[in-house]
């Protein structure tokens, strides 16, 4: 069999070269100056604008972007088609194309005052443009938010221990902005003591695991906090319908999980943004690190529990393999399926949304931004190798059911080969999992308010007013995702996330492209552009699949499936079919307007006297 080192081996050597050398072009290329002035130290305010240590903007910028998708979309794609077509897909696409579309999304919003990939595009194709993208990425932020609330919750009920651990760094996050920026106490004396309670935390989870009702990972030991099952929370009852264990309790950590996060999205970066992320970065380092590790240390020194050999098919054909009930066509659906290990639109919003405006120096983007985008591929190398050990034969694995067990107790027996317990590992695994969601869930609802404010700009009607009120527009935000997630319709709209979130990448790369285009000398376009066909190629092809073969021909065209449907899921199905169409619509539109855009500049470029600024630099 083959071992699981050769994933680790692989991903491995060709990050680093990418690092190395393509990230480095790229710094060259976009003219990263760290002598001038970035938007952070240009329009400090102690609340958004706030420059960051390096080390400290990269565990936000990390903790972020790297969610749950890129656990749970790489293990279905390596389940589905075999883990050597999804190793492929992160080791060269990640590199070529993923940490391309960071890097440049957050160059280009640096050099545009920290505003936002929808910001960029209006400056260049209009106000049309601008409010289609803004739109599009609020839409996709809400998909983003109530999947991850969803996430939290099922993790969380499998695995009490992690409830407990993560309000614990939580409240340390807290004492540690406090530390940092209110009594100006030493960085690296503060990080010592947190990033040790952070650890110590998951201790204290071990033995005091807690849940609110009864959970599906119940064990003597766990505090349950609240009697009965849980089944009058809203929700629970749409929960129940889908199969979810324990519904009532994870319908009340939805609940909890959005109360959080419309606080944190609320308060300023410095109070817990920043160094919740910062610290939470150890735990995500050391899982992802750990587990990298722990791999070569069992392959050579054979100390894991079992060998670490791949149990899964190298590649289970063009249409998938016997865990799937329908064909799934490799191309589209396998670079969607693993959607955020490669490339993400999320990430655009992200680094052009909030990392932009904690940047320190111009030359902490090649780190943050190609580099944040390489351990995102690494987690999903961590995923691959996770799930590769486990050999899984039932149907009906993807998505959720597939990426919580799996990598939890995947993860567990690689960490055997540090002697540690494999019980231990797994929930340790967990813990891992449930803080690279929550910080996805508060960063994007922050970033959902962004959009509404930048779609109002200067308020000058009580209904702008109140569309721009932070409060106001992070609740509209959060009160739709728990609309979403709580109807028991999130499993229906989860093909769309994936869609909707690669179509945003493309987007964002096609705004990096115009901005390059519009410099005042003729820079070329091959870096972003060919990325830019290849992913709305296909996100489009992928999204029309959905539509017309998933949802028309299997279920609104097939008679026997709509004797047994309700209205509900009738409805349902059209609905993705409409949002499928719109997503397309607008993405080929604003597309064709940057497409123009492209030409026009050339075509000034040719007639003009080429300089050496580019549009949107700081001395504009």
């Amino acid at each position: 069999m083959t071992g699981v080192i050769w994933i680790v081996v692989t991903v491995l050597a060709l990050f680093t070269v990418g690092y190395v050398g393509y990230g480095r072009y790229l710094a060259r290329f976009v003219e990263l100056d760290e002598t001038r002035e970035t938007p952070a130290h240009r329009y400090e305010d102690g609340q958004e604008y706030v420059p960051a240590k390096k080390p400290v903007l990269l565990g936000h910028h990390f903790s972020s972007v790297a969610g749950g998708a890129p656990i749970a979309g790489p293990i279905t794609a390596a389940l589905v088609w075999g883990w050597v077509p999804a190793v492929l897909w992160v080791a060269i696409g990640n590199p070529l194309m993923g940490a391309v579309h960071d890097f440049m999304a957050l160059s280009s919003s640096v050099r545009h005052e920290g505003k936002s990939v929808g910001y960029i595009i209006g400056e260049y194709l209009g106000e049309r443009g601008k409010n289609m993208f803004l739109w599009f990425a609020f839409l996709v932020i809400i998909l983003v938010v109530a999947v991850f609330a969803l996430l939290v919750a099922v993790v969380v009920n499998a695995y009490p221990q992690a409830a407990t651990a993560s309000l614990i760094y939580i409240g340390l996050a807290l004492a540690f902005g406090v530390w940092l920026y209110q009594f100006d106490l030493p960085f690296l004396p503060g990080t010592a003591i947190f990033v040790a309670g952070v650890f110590a935390s998951v201790w204290v989870g071990l033995q005091y695991p807690i849940a609110i009702f009864e959970p599906a990972g119940f064990a003597d030991e766990t505090i349950v906090l609240l009697s009965g099952d849980g089944m009058w929370v809203p929700g629970a009852q749409a929960l129940a319908a889908s199969d979810t264990p324990a519904p009532g309790n994870v319908a009340a950590w939805i609940i909890v999980a959005l109360f959080y996060a419309f606080v944190a999205a609320t308060l300023p970066v410095w109070t817990l943004l920043q160094p919740r992320d910062y610290l939470s970065s150890f735990l995500l380092y050391t899982g992802v690190g750990g587990t990298l590790l722990a791999v070569v240390v069992g392959t050579i020194l054979g100390t894991s529990a079992q060998p670490l050999e791949i149990q899964l098919p190298a590649y289970e054909g063009f249409f998938g393999g016997p865990l799937v009930d329908n064909a799934w066509p490799l191309f589209p659906l396998l670079f969607i399926t693993i959607a955020c290990g490669t490339i993400s639109g999320f990430h655009s919003l992200v680094s052009s949304g909030t990392t932009a405006k904690q940047l320190n120096r111009e030359t902490d983007a090649r780190l943050i931004g190609y580099g944040g985008m390489l351990a995102e591929g690494l987690l999903a190398a961590t995923a691959l190798a996770a799930v590769s050990v486990i050999a899984v034969t039932d149907a009906g694995v993807s998505g959720v059911a597939a990426a919580l067990p799996n990598f939890a107790e995947g993860g567990g027996l690689i960490l055997t080969s540090f002697g540690l317990p494999s019980g231990v590992g797994a929930v340790f695994m967990a813990l891992v999992f449930v803080s690279f969601l929550l910080t996805s869930l508060d960063t994007g609802l922050r970033l959902g308010r962004y959009m509404l404010e930048e779609l109002v700009g200067t308020p000058e009607t009580s209904v702008e007013e109140l569309a721009a009120n932070r409060y106001a527009n992070t609740g509209i935000a959060t009160f739709a995702a728990f609309l979403l997630v709580s109807s028991g319709q999130w499993t229906a709209l989860w093909p769309l996330f994936g869609g909707a979130n690669q179509l945003l990448a493309a987007l964002a790369l096609l705004a990096a492209t115009v901005w390059l285009a519009n410099w005042r000398d003729t820079k070329q376009l091959l870096t972003t552009g060919v990325p830019v066909a290849i992913m709305a190629t296909i996100t489009v092809c992928g999204l029309l699949w959905l539509a017309f073969v998933e949802r028309m021909q299997r279920e609104l065209l097939n008679g026997e499936w709509m004797a047994g449907a309700t209205t509900l899921e009738q409805v349902a199905s059209a609905l993705q079919v409409a949002i499928a169409l719109v997503l397309v619509y607008l993405a080929v539109s604003i597309i064709r307007m940057g497409y123009a855009n492209i030409q026009s500049a050339r075509e000034e470029l040719l007639t003009t006297s080429p300089g050496t600024e580019e549009p949107g630099g700081a001395d504009d």
